[in-house]
């Protein structure tokens, strides 16, 4: 029997589980995988160096897979922001109806989409901006917890709170994300109320992720202590993983008088982070890793790992189900 829930009839898969947008990672042989094993896979946009990149991106996603994909656009804090316009737009001419925003003010992304008749799912970490952008007209959330890779908010609470606060206050579906490594983490989303979960780090340590084979052999090496943040003390708060140049970071943060971003900004070039995915050194530069890979031991297919996923999940919710016991009526 399959798991029915609201996201898997909102978006046409078998499988609740999203694949998430991820910077270098989300790329066509990855989120095609995903969406041919039931999952929903996601192209990250940022990861292409223009709309145009991104328009041959979907065309090779789509000669890879018939099953529904998705486009990720993240808006981040920067002095020269990409074309956002630009890559929503292309997306949109070239098929795509589900997207994945994140970050700040993405009410004119939105409003766009929902005006192309899209389907929109908005990650958050607080349950106040998933009530924010439930207001905008998005159709899902994607609750973002502190075991989360990348930016977990300031706020510091985990899933297991913010899932259980979701189901009492949002209206429209929610999904868990951040920490969510196998179905015992599928079944407990569900559990708390999620319609599916999001994944990001499991996904990095797939077979058809693009990155470098000893990265994923380090990420099944580690352990959930192996991660760290960054930029806490600029109120920019990223879980990477732990390493000689993260570690570095740290100390130069928390010297006596703090530090700025210019103090670091070598350090964390998103250009090393990518060189760290190409050449397989884990130490050369900054990436993102949630604690979910000490959930993970080996680097399966996607459709090995969905439907180990599947099966876990549902052998879970069948043994807790026959925890109730019926009432004697004497």
């Amino acid at each position: 029997m399959p798991l029915n829930t609201q996201l898997t009839k909102l978006l046409g898969i078998r499988i609740p589980v999203i694949q998430g947008g991820m910077q270098w990672v989300g790329l066509p042989a990855l989120a095609a995988a995903v969406s041919e094993a039931g999952g929903l896979g996601i192209l990250t946009a940022l990861s292409q160096p223009s709309p145009q990149a991104l328009r041959e991106a979907i065309r090779k996603t789509r000669r890879l897979t018939s099953k529904p994909f998705g486009v990720n656009i993240t808006l981040l804090p920067t002095i020269n922001p990409p074309d956002y316009e630009g890559y929503a737009r292309v997306a949109v001419e070239e098929g795509v109806r589900i997207f994945e925003t994140a970050g700040n003010n993405p009410g004119p992304l939105i409003k766009y989409f929902k005006s192309q008749g899209c389907i929109v799912l908005h990650k958050c970490t607080t349950i106040r901006h998933a009530k924010s952008a439930e207001r905008l007209g998005v159709d899902v959330l994607s609750i973002d917890g502190f075991e989360c890779a990348g930016h977990p908010g300031e706020e510091d609470i985990g899933g297991l709170v913010l899932l259980a606060r979701a189901a009492k206050e949002l209206k429209v579906p929610y999904i868990s994300s951040g920490g969510i490594a196998d179905g015992r983490g599928l079944a407990a989303s569900l559990a708390l109320g999620a319609s599916g979960a999001n994944m990001g780090t499991r996904f990095m340590c797939t077979v058809e992720s693009p990155i470098h084979e000893n990265i994923k052999k380090k990420i099944v090496s580690s352990t959930e202590r192996d991660t760290v943040h960054i930029f806490r003390t600029l109120h920019n708060t990223a879980r990477v993983f732990k390493n000689k140049v993260s570690v570095e970071v740290v100390k130069i943060e928390n010297r006596p008088g703090g530090a700025k971003f210019e103090d670091v900004r070598d350090l964390v070039s998103g250009q090393r982070g990518k060189l760290v995915y190409e050449n397989g050194d884990p130490d050369y530069g900054i990436w993102s890793a949630g604690i979910c890979i000490g959930l993970i031991d080996d680097i399966p297919t996607c459709k090995e790992l969905l439907e180990r996923m599947e099966r876990e999940a549902e052998e879970i919710i069948g043994k807790t189900a026959s925890l109730i016991t019926p009432r004697s009526r004497l």
